[in-house]
C-alpha cells in the first residue's frame, strides 16, 4: 500500500541532498521532504486519521500539500484535494459527498475553511443510495472531484497503482529525468497540475519550483533566473504570458519545452510560443483518466500544431460513433479509453458508471489521422471549459431557473480568446414578469465560484427547440455568436 510513498522515498535514498522542492526562499532536499511526509503521517495518526480516513485538503500549492497526499499514501488513507476557487456552499456539498474525516487547510484559507465547515454542519444527511460514503478499498489514495455542483458532484477515486502507472506514462512521454528543473504554477487540486509534471518529477528525482498561485511576472522572472527546463501551462496562462510586457524580451533559453493540457489549446497561442522557439507539447486527459491518456511529445510539437498526439504507453484508444461503432481515420468519434491509470470508480455511483463495455467514455470528440495522431474537435456533452476549469451548465441553470419570474434558463459557452470559453446565461421570462437581473447576478455571485459566473445575462423572447421541446443549445450558441 506504500507504492507512492516508496517511489519518493527511493529518491531520498539515492540523492538525499538534492533539491526536491523550492517555494519562495524555502528549499527542501529530498531528505527533508521525506522527513516532512513522515512527520505529517505521524500527525495524522495521532489525530486518529489512519487507514481508510478521508483527509480533505484546502490550500494553495505548498510542500505541505504534497506531503499530505504522500502521508495518506503511506497510511492507506484517502486524500481529497478541494478547489479553493469554489464558493463555500459548493465545497460543503463536496465535503459531505466525500464523507470527509477531517478538513485540513493552509493558514491563508482559514476563513474559507470555517465557512465550509459551518455550511457543512447545516446540510441535511444525504438520503438513500447516495449515503453513507462508500467504504474505502485497499489501494485507494486520492478522491478528486470533477465539479463543484451542488446537485450530483462526481468524485473520481484513484488508486496507488493507477497513479504510479500515470507517473511512468508522464515520464515516458515527456522524457523527464533527474536533471530536469520543473516550474510548477498550476493548482495541484487538479490532476493536471499535480500528475502531469509534479509527481512524475519527484519520482524522477528532479527539482521543482512551486508557485502558490500563477502570476505571469513571477513565471517570467523564474524562467530567467531559476532556469527551469519545462513548465505546465493552460490556455489562460499562455495568454497571460503572451500579454505581459516582458514576454517579447524574455529569456526562454532554459526551457526545452512547455506542456499544455486540460482543454483544446487555440492554435494561435501555440504558434505564438513556437515563434519564440519554444515547443508546446500536449497531454489530453481528464480527472478520471489520470490524466495522461494521449500525448504529443516535445520533439513532435513543432510539426503537429493543434494535435494532442498518440496514446501514451499502456493506453488503448478507440473512437466510436453514437452507436458505439469504430469510425474511420479522419472521421470524428467519441474518445473511449482503456488504461492502467484510469480512476477505479466514481464515488457513490453504481459500479461501472462512466464505462461502456469496459471502456471509459470521455464525452469528447476527436479524429485520428492515418498515423494515429489525434485532434480533439469538441465535446459530446455541453460542459464548458473556461481557463482550464470545468463548468457544468446545469448547476447555473438550476440556480437561475429558481429565480422569481424566470420560466427557463440555458447556459452556453461562448468562445473567448483569454479563457477559451466563458459561460453566458440566457433567460426566458414568464409572461408579464419583470426580472431583477442585478439581484440575480448578486445571487449567482454568492452561490458560485467566480469563474462560473455568467459573463453575460441575455433575455430572449423565445428559445430554439427540437420537435420534442428540448432547447437546441447549438442553435442558441450560433444566434449569440452572431450578436457579438
Amino acid at each position: 500500500m506504500n507504492g507512492l510513498y516508496q517511489r519518493i522515498a527511493a529518491q531520498r535514498d539515492q540523492r538525499p541532498d538534492a533539491l526536491a522542492l523550492q517555494t519562495g526562499s524555502r528549499s527542501l532536499s529530498y531528505r527533508q521532504f521525506v522527513d516532512l511526509i513522515d512527520a505529517t503521517a505521524v500527525q495524522f495518526q495521532s489525530e486518529g486519521f489512519g487507514a481508510g480516513a478521508r483527509v480533505g485538503w484546502l490550500g494553495h500549492n505548498t510542500p505541505e500539500m504534497l506531503a499530505a497526499l504522500l502521508a495518506c499514501a503511506k497510511l492507506g488513507a484517502v486524500w481529497v484535494p478541494l478547489n479553493w476557487r469554489l464558493a463555500a456552499p459548493e465545497l460543503a456539498h463536496i465535503a459531505q459527498h466525500a464523507g470527509l474525516s477531517v478538513l485540513k487547510h493552509t493558514p491563508e484559507l482559514a476563513a474559507l475553511a470555517a465557512r465550509v465547515l459551518a455550511d457543512l454542519a447545516r446540510l441535511a444527511p444525504l438520503p438513500g443510495p447516495t449515503g453513507p460514503a462508500d467504504a474505502s478499498q485497499p489501494g485507494d489514495v486520492m478522491l478528486v472531484y470533477t465539479s463543484g455542483t451542488t446537485g450530483e458532484p462526481k468524485g473520481a477515486m484513484h488508486g496507488q497503482a493507477g497513479m504510479l502507472a500515470n507517473i511512468d506514462m508522464a515520464l515516458a512521454v515527456q522524457n523527464l529525468t533527474a536533471q530536469d528543473r520543473v516550474l510548477a504554477v498550476l493548482p495541484m487540486f487538479h490532476v493536471g497540475g499535480l500528475c502531469i509534471q509534479v509527481l512524475p518529477a519527484l519520482a524522477a528525482g528532479a527539482a521543482i519550483k512551486l508557485h502558490a498561485r500563477f502570476d505571469a511576472a513571477a513565471w517570467l522572472l523564474d524562467v530567467a533566473t531559476w532556469r527551469p527546463s519545462t513548465s505546465l501551462v493552460v490556455p489562460a496562462v499562455m495568454l497571460a504570458l503572451l500579454s505581459h510586457a516582458d514576454w517579447a524580451g524574455a529569456d526562454l533559453g532554459s526551457l526545452r519545452f512547455v506542456n499544455s493540457g486540460s482543454s483544446i489549446v487555440p492554435v494561435a497561442l501555440i504558434e505564438a510560443f513556437h515563434a519564440r522557439g519554444l515547443p508546446v507539447a500536449q497531454v489530453y486527459g481528464s480527472t478520471e483518466t489520470g490524466p495522461v491518456s494521449i500525448a504529443l511529445r516535445p520533439h513532435e510539437a513543432l510539426a503537429r500544431v493543434g494535435q494532442v498526439g498518440q496514446p501514451a504507453p499502456g493506453v488503448r484508444l478507440r473512437l466510436v460513433d453514437d452507436l458505439g461503432r469504430p469510425v474511420a481515420a479522419g472521421q470524428a468519434g467519441e474518445i473511449q479509453l482503456q488504461a492502467p491509470n484510469l480512476m477505479r470508480r466514481y464515488h457513490r455511483l453504481a459500479g461501472g458508471a462512466g464505462f461502456v463495455d469496459g471502456w471509459f467514455a470521455t464525452g469528447d470528440l476527436a479524429r485520428a489521422d492515418a498515423h494515429g495522431y489525434v485532434t480533439v474537435v469538441g465535446r459530446c456533452k455541453d460542459m464548458i471549459i473556461s481557463g482550464g476549469e470545468n463548468i457544468y451548465p446545469g448547476e447555473i441553470e438550476n440556480l437561475a431557473a429558481a429565480w422569481p419570474g424566470v420560466a427557463e434558463a440555458a447556459v452556453v459557452g461562448l468562445p473567448d480568446l483569454r479563457w477559451g470559453e466563458v459561460p453566458v446565461l440566457v433567460l426566458l421570462a414568464h409572461a408579464g414578469a419583470v426580472l431583477d437581473l442585478a439581484a440575480l447576478r448578486l445571487h449567482l455571485e454568492l452561490s458560485l465560484a467566480r469563474y462560473k459566473q455568467p459573463r453575460q445575462i441575455v433575455l430572449v423572447d423565445v428559445l430554439p427547440r427540437t420537435a420534442l421541446g428540448k432547447i437546441q443549445k447549438a442553435a442558441l450558441l450560433a444566434a449569440l455568436a452572431l450578436k457579438k
